[in-house]
């Protein structure tokens, strides 16, 4: 028997071995691609087994929750708002609560671990899962690893909660959407949606059909205008533009898209409602609790940082902090240092360990020693996004099961900050300011697959 689950498992990873070579040299086909293709076909909504227990609720208007968790174009004013609102005029006799657990820049990686904290303690009824521009460099199994997790963490805590996946559209993904495919990371999802029978809405196919018919534009780079990029009133002029030619500017940047782009992916939900809505409304069927990859992310969790845990010099974040509004997030307020040899050392006994912090202006790096040895660089807390502080994480260890020792102190000399510079106005006279000068770290939780071991 032993043998058999040896061989099973290394099939498996041969199969995903085999999927992703495929995928580049175009040699193993899959449901829903051509013989030549990995990617799974783009179809608006994948209804499988619906969303019976949710809908139940709505129609005879019990209060329902539902959850948005995923990245900005979720966290942003738009398909979540208008979607919520759409409901409640579809269910006037219900009362329908947002759960708003959507955080810009982050993907499963990250979701996987806040989930219970962010959505799971709220008792959704319906979550939206949303990572697919995210994810959308992610390695195909860390991606089904961290979905394996959402999914199983969901219905280990209620089977009654229905799961529907969305994938947005970004200018990037427009080869793929305009072939008729899915990007990579919602064809990587699919699968999982697939195993679990989790209804998907794919924003992409209705976008990308605007695209090609000549009515949609995807980015501003795609505008010819002779209006400078410094003008004040760019953005009415090129509006203008758009508006002379018949044409609907979908995002500035062909990933965050404006009002009009998120109404297009209203009209997606609204097409898969009306689908769900024909289907049985009796509860969902009996959940499927067998793993699709691994159950690794099944007890992904947070945990707080104890003050003994910490030496050197450190503070909590202040309440009226510009900072302080990040507590929401991290389920406290998030401890700060700005004194280089300043530490925070604990021991865990588990499988993985991130850590969930801030990036920012004025932050530092990282020296990280796990079970006694010093990795060979620093971990950077900041980044060609760094005009602001956002939420951020970074991998601590992932490995085999056992007792890991942690130390983690913060570094004497700060990352380069000219990754930033094509982001500022004068490039040289702000990056010498106060702002981006420091070696600040804001450490809010641990986030393990296992346990705090006390001293």
């Amino acid at each position: 028997m032993k043998a058999k689950s040896k061989f099973c498992k290394s099939s498996k990873w041969a199969l995903v071995a085999l999927l992703f070579a495929g995928a580049e040299f175009g040699a193993v086909g899959q449901e829903g691609a051509s013989s030549t293709e990995w990617r799974i076909a783009a179809q608006e909504v994948r209804a499988r087994n619906g969303i019976g227990n949710a809908l139940s609720k709505l129609r005879s208007g019990t209060p329902v929750k539902i959850a948005y968790f995923g990245g900005s174009i979720t966290e942003m004013d738009g398909w979540r708002r208008l979607s919520r609102e759409w409901l409640k005029g579809r269910y006037p006799d219900c009362v329908v609560d947002e759960i708003s657990a959507a955080i810009g820049g982050t993907g499963s990686g990250l979701g996987v671990y806040r989930y219970g904290q962010d959505v799971l303690d709220k008792n959704p009824d319906l979550v939206f899962v949303e990572f697919a521009s995210n994810d959308a460099s992610a390695k195909p199994e860390d991606i089904w690893r961290n979905f394996d997790g959402i999914v199983r963490q969901t219905w280990k805590r209620n089977p009654k909660t229905d799961i529907v996946f969305v994938y947005t559209i970004t200018a990037p993904m427009m080869p793929d959407y305009g072939s008729g495919f899915c990007n990579r990371a919602a064809s990587v999802m699919e699968r999982i949606a697939d195993h679990y029978g989790i209804p998907s809405i794919c924003f992409g196919p209705r976008v990308a059909a605007e695209a090609k018919a000549g009515r949609l534009v995807m980015s501003i780079k795609e505008i010819e205008t002779a209006v400078p990029k410094e003008a004040p009133d760019r953005d009415k002029r090129v509006n203008a533009e758009l508006k002379k030619s018949g044409k609907t500017l979908f995002a500035r940047d062909g990933v965050h898209p404006a009002l009009p782009g998120h109404r297009f992916y209203l009209e997606s939900i609204k097409a898969a409602w009306e689908v769900f809505e024909k289907m049985e409304p009796s509860v969902a069927k009996e959940r499927q609790m067998k793993p699709f990859f691994d159950s690794a992310m099944e007890n992904a969790k947070m945990v707080e940082i104890e003050p003994s845990m910490l030496s050197g010099e450190w503070d909590r974040v202040d309440e009226k902090d510009p900072n302080g509004r990040f507590a929401g997030r991290f389920g406290c307020r998030p401890w700060v240092t700005k004194t280089p040899g300043s530490k925070l050392r604990f021991k865990f006994r588990g499988t993985h360990c991130k850590m969930y912090d801030l990036v920012g202006p004025a932050c530092g790096r990282l020296w990280v020693t796990v079970d006694g040895k010093r990795r060979a660089s620093t971990v950077a807390r900041f980044d060609s996004y760094c005009t602001y502080y956002r939420l951020a994480d970074f991998m601590v260890y992932s490995g085999t099961d056992g007792v890991h020792s942690v130390e983690i102190e913060l570094d004497s000399k700060q990352p380069s900050r000219q990754s930033v510079a094509f982001r500022l106005k004068d490039p040289e006279k702000e990056l010498a300011s106060p702002k981006f000068n420091g070696t600040e770290w804001f450490p809010g939780r641990i986030m393990l697959v296992g346990d705090i071991e006390k001293e």
